[in-house]
């Protein structure tokens, strides 16, 4: 199979969807390798370490759509990388559709084959290529935050953990999945006053055990959800529904009860945001402000940290990539049924209920696409 990976065009994306180790493997299973010039320069690998790895150059996304049986990529397709997909094509990156009826339109409309990232599954019911970004983000979170809390960017002026005399920022994160446990350990690691909120009891009580002292667990109704959101310094939004579109759990309304400057930093914005202010934004324009209240709510986070993100990243798709080339992703979906759970379009046809629901479309199930 020849696989391509063209370059990162969405503002401020520096990840690559393969390091030269995927390309090297790949190389090794009988596979060729077509990178787009300078897609891995972002994430600190040049194009020689590219061809030193057995891969061949291209000199733009053109030429990889064209002449690519599977892409991999990172972020999902732009309009103009939509254009280029086609029939047969398999795309493989992250896509998030649930809040995006355009792409997931053109997707449709392009008769490719489109597995996501963050719908596939493991046999314990995680997102294993979700995970790594959601740790990296997880643990940007709190130091975002407390860069939005700095008077010079709209905030209150509260320093993270306090100093002698001054009581530190009280942080509040919604969610005790993978992205909150990073970030409240991280909140917790710069002298915060930390409380996670999670509705699931065996969650708090795992968190309790692992981390009790680290930091505090409170069951997320909506009037303590809104009592810690009123007292907070900064408040992270970190939770997920697979595949679906994110609950807003904080209101507008509820901005008034909070403390001018205070910061509100969505994890989630890539499935709508958690917020119901919450909009996608930049790492070149990140901060925007709302009823005196500062949001940070840049789409692709982890591109921050490039080529931690991209390497851990990396890890995580190799073998399922390596599966979909080997097999032909047909019979990988075949094979693994968590893998199945990935798969998101089919040949003008959507085959992820969740994505379906948020967006009012006709669904057929995977395991009929794969017939």
């Amino acid at each position: 199979m020849k696989i391509g990976c063209p370059k990162e065009i969405k503002p401020q994306e520096f990840r690559v969807g393969m390091t030269p180790n995927a390309a090297h493997e790949a190389v090794a299973h009988g596979h060729s390798v077509l990178i787009q010039a300078g897609a891995g320069v972002g994430a600190g690998f040049a194009d020689e370490d590219y061809i030193a790895a057995g891969a061949e150059i291209a000199g733009n996304a053109s030429d990889v759509f064209a002449k690519a049986d599977m892409i991999v990529k990172v972020k999902e397709p732009q309009a103009g990388e939509r254009k280029m997909l086609r029939e047969c094509q398999l795309l493989f990156t992250y896509l998030h559709l649930a809040p995006d009826p355009e792409q997931t339109k053109d997707l449709l409309a392009s008769g490719c084959t489109a597995i996501a990232y963050e719908t596939v599954t493991d046999r314990n019911g995680g997102l294993p290529l979700l995970a790594p970004m959601s740790e990296v983000a997880g643990r940007l979170a709190p130091q975002v935050g407390a860069w939005t809390l700095q008077k010079a960017n709209g905030g209150r002026g509260v320093l993270m953990g306090g100093v002698p005399g001054v009581g530190p920022a009280r942080v509040a994160v919604i969610g005790g999945g993978v992205v909150g446990t990073h970030a409240a350990r991280i909140a917790a690691g710069m002298g915060a006053d930390v409380t996670v909120l999670d509705r699931s009891l065996p969650r708090m009580r795992y968190l309790d055990d692992v981390y009790g002292g680290t930091f505090k667990t409170s069951y997320a109704s909506a009037g303590n959800t809104a009592e810690l959101v009123a007292e907070a310094d900064m408040v992270i939004g970190a939770v997920l529904i697979p595949g679906a579109a994110a609950p807003k759990l904080v209101t507008r309304e509820q901005l008034s009860s909070m403390k001018q400057g205070a910061a509100i930093v969505d994890v989630a914005i890539d499935q709508g945001g958690c917020f119901e202010t919450s909009k996608a934004t930049t790492h070149e324009d990140p901060i925007y402000d709302v009823d005196g209240i500062m949001h940070y709510c840049v789409a692709n986070m982890p591109g921050a940290v490039a080529r931690t993100s991209t390497i851990a990243l990396g890890n995580a798709t190799m073998p399922f990539m390596l599966a979909l080339a080997d097999k032909g992703w047909k019979q990988a979906c075949a094979d693994d049924p968590h893998l199945l759970e990935g798969l998101n379009v089919h040949a003008g046809k959507l085959t992820y209920f969740a994505v379906g629901k948020a967006l009012g479309m006709d669904v057929i199930s995977p395991q009929l696409a794969i017939k």
